[in-house]
């Protein structure tokens, strides 16, 4: 795994995680059991998808595995809406700003790997 974490995308994917985890951690804590087990699902199936995107059997497999992780985060961005626009959820704002960092950096390779496709 310390191969990976010098990729900037997998460190960040990981850091991530790791704040969700704690994140979930909380709102369990809450009783806030089905929008934390939704949480934890899509934000850490963004660093599932790109680790399996570092093993993929082609550029179209790598580009197609990073969209996914896309997708995740686009659900992820959704829940934390939720969270943060509920008055019975606490949310931590460093979650959203970390979950940008994903997405530009994910949506930065996915533009060169399809540009490098061609």
């Amino acid at each position: 795994m310390q191969k990976f974490m010098q990729n900037p995308l997998v460190k960040h994917a990981v850091e991530f995680s790791l704040m969700v985890i704690k994140y979930v951690e909380l709102l369990e804590a809450n009783r806030k059991f089905v929008i934390a087990n939704q949480v934890l699902k899509s934000a850490t199936a963004i660093g599932a998808n790109i680790m399996e995107a570092q093993s993929a059997e082609s550029k179209a497999d790598f580009i197609h595995k990073l969209k996914i992780a896309d997708k995740e985060a686009y659900e992820t961005m959704y829940w934390f809406y939720l969270c943060e626009q509920s008055e019975q959820y606490c949310f931590d704002r460093s979650l959203s700003v970390k979950l940008d960092e994903v997405m530009r950096l994910l949506n930065a390779i996915i533009l060169s790997a399809k540009r490098n496709n061609n």
